[in-house]
């Protein structure tokens, strides 16, 4: 498990597969070293939605796995992030089931009433079948 903590700079839109894999990246600029640095971190399947309710350019704290694999000779390596929660702490309201929204289109989220669920632990947001190696990303 790995933190880090960063402005969000994009957020993509969920991209589905013929398999029934999603996933969705986003770009954190993290400022704890000299220079800072742009990472790449993708959420899958059912953790697609946690990103509807965050804005460009707020601060957040990302939670993290490192994933590696080989195909076809050539290796990879993805960040997968299992929380995602603003930097003072709070988590953001539930998702709503709206469409996602693309970069340009997003907006503020509606400060509606939230209902109280208790945080998941990372064991309950890691299936073993959450990161499906076989497929080049």
């Amino acid at each position: 498990m790995y933190e880090t903590a960063g402005k969000l700079k994009w957020i993509g839109a969920t991209q589905s597969f013929p398999s029934g894999f999603s996933k969705r990246e986003f770009v954190v600029t993290t400022a704890a070293d000299k220079y800072p640095q742009d990472l790449k971190f993708e959420v899958v399947k059912d953790k697609c939605s946690i990103l509807d309710n965050f804005e460009l350019e707020q601060d957040v704290q990302v939670s993290f796995d490192i994933r590696g694999n080989e195909y076809n000779g050539k290796y990879y390596v993805n960040l997968a992030c299992w929380k995602l929660q603003s930097s003072d702490g709070s988590s953001p309201a539930p998702a709503r089931s709206a469409p996602p929204r693309e970069q340009s289109q997003r907006s503020a989220p509606s400060s509606g009433p939230s209902r109280s669920e208790p945080e998941p632990s990372p064991a309950d947001l890691r299936k073993d079948d959450d990161f499906d190696d076989d497929i080049p990303f």
